[in-house]
């Protein structure tokens, strides 16, 4: 399968409990940082979930 690369851009500060866990389950924790994940339909959900709070860095 494909890797896609996340990079948290927004604090996760103030966000609701469903936004924080989404973001930590991506394995996102500080702001600026970026995790590879496998490009599949869950990990396309969970950043649909928070698209505000993340980018996809190519």
């Amino acid at each position: 399968m494909a890797k896609i690369k996340i990079k948290l851009i927004k604090s996760k500060i103030g966000k609701t409990h469903k936004q924080r866990s989404t973001v930590e389950a991506l394995g996102l924790r500080k702001i600026g940082q970026v995790v590879e994940q496998e490009d599949n339909a869950q990990i396309r959900g969970m950043i649909n979930r928070v698209n505000h709070m993340v980018e996809i860095v190519e």
